[in-house]
């Protein structure tokens, strides 16, 4: 008797693919909504400039503009913080300081408790067979690299290959720095139009809301426990 179809696709997925920020780290917007707080940005303002440069896809619509640029590494990042702080202000009208802008945005990412079971669900899912890989879209960040020591076969900064999600040549390239065909990667990702970009190569996306929800996907998909047991003795960071 064959296997079902059910089986047959659990078993022909092989990888693990994730996005850093607000997936391995704390949320994207709480990070943002610190900093608008500690620099007294309006809120308002930084989110029409976003909408802006981004579209309101995330993808196609803005084919130009500074983030992309950031993302790609095409521009560097004081003058993506010149561009980007000469569209904004404080509540009261005061220019925004551009040194370290970039460094103040993140500066609220956290990778701690609430980040913790999505870092423990990829290492337990590298000792369990599965290769596993990040793929982040930069603005430059700092990436603690120190904590991923033997976490990932495959890491994809955006940035540092000149290209960017949701575009499908950095999905290809991630699928093959692992060795593997994109339909046998999951790629797991908090924002929709990436998790789409993923899905038009052939990945299987999913669209990370919070670590219980997304691992128990993960867990159904590949149909292995993520949950650290006794026999897992190396400690998770980050």
């Amino acid at each position: 008797m064959g296997a079902s179809p059910a089986r047959l696709r659990v078993t022909a997925l092989r990888a693990l693919v994730v996005d850093y920020g607000g997936v391995l780290t704390s949320p994207l917007q709480d990070a943002m909504q610190s900093w608008c707080e500690d620099d007294e940005v309006d809120v308002a303002l930084f989110r029409r400039v976003m909408r802006e440069w981004l579209g309101s896809s995330y993808g196609d619509e803005a084919a130009t503009n500074p983030v992309h640029a950031l993302e790609r590494g095409e521009i560097a990042i004081p003058d993506f913080e010149r561009e980007l702080a000469k569209r904004l202000h404080t509540h009261d009208g005061r220019p925004v300081e551009p040194e370290g802008l970039v460094a103040r945005m993140f500066a609220g990412f956290r990778n701690g408790q609430s980040a913790q079971p999505m870092m423990a669900a990829v290492r337990t899912a590298r000792r369990r067979g599965l290769k596993t890989a990040l793929l982040s879209n930069s603005w430059g960040l700092d990436y603690p690299r120190e904590q991923w020591e033997g976490a990932f076969d495959a890491v994809v900064i955006s940035g540092e290959v000149g290209m960017r999600k949701p575009e499908p040549a950095i999905y290809l390239h991630t699928a093959a720095l692992l060795g593997l065909e994109p339909s046998q990667c999951v790629f797991v990702d908090d924002l929709a139009p990436n998790v789409r970009g993923a899905v038009e190569v052939g990945m299987v996306g999913v669209r990370h809301i919070s670590p219980d929800q997304t691992v128990g996907e993960l867990e159904a998909l590949f149909g292995v426990s993520l949950q650290r047991d006794a026999a897992d003795e190396e400690p998770v960071t980050g």
